[in-house]
């Protein structure tokens, strides 16, 4: 599992190219911080998919509701990184 105090668009737009692959006719590298992801052309399941490997690699739990509600990128980067705020500050478990 990764240590991080932050996930990055860049890291985000690698998953969800590694995960769901990428639509050519969609420049994910351009501005698609506030692009819905349907507009993306990814849908519920490819999200899905993209926030398990977030919780396996980077050890941040979303709920799904969260999750329902991450609509672009920059809301899913905003709950991730809220996150792996909580767990760096939650206190160690004995």
């Amino acid at each position: 599992m990764t240590q991080m105090t932050r996930m990055t668009l860049a890291e985000l737009t690698t998953l969800l190219r590694e995960c769901a692959g990428e639509d050519e006719t969609v420049d994910l590298d351009g501005d698609v911080l506030d692009t819905p992801f349907a507009d993306l052309n990814y849908d519920s399941l490819a999200v899905l998919q993209t926030v398990g490997r977030i919780e396996r690699e980077y050890g941040v739990l979303l709920a799904d509701d969260t999750v329902a509600e991450a609509a672009t990128p920059r809301l899913l980067l905003q709950f991730v990184n809220a996150g792996l705020t909580e767990a760096r500050t939650r206190p160690a478990q004995a």
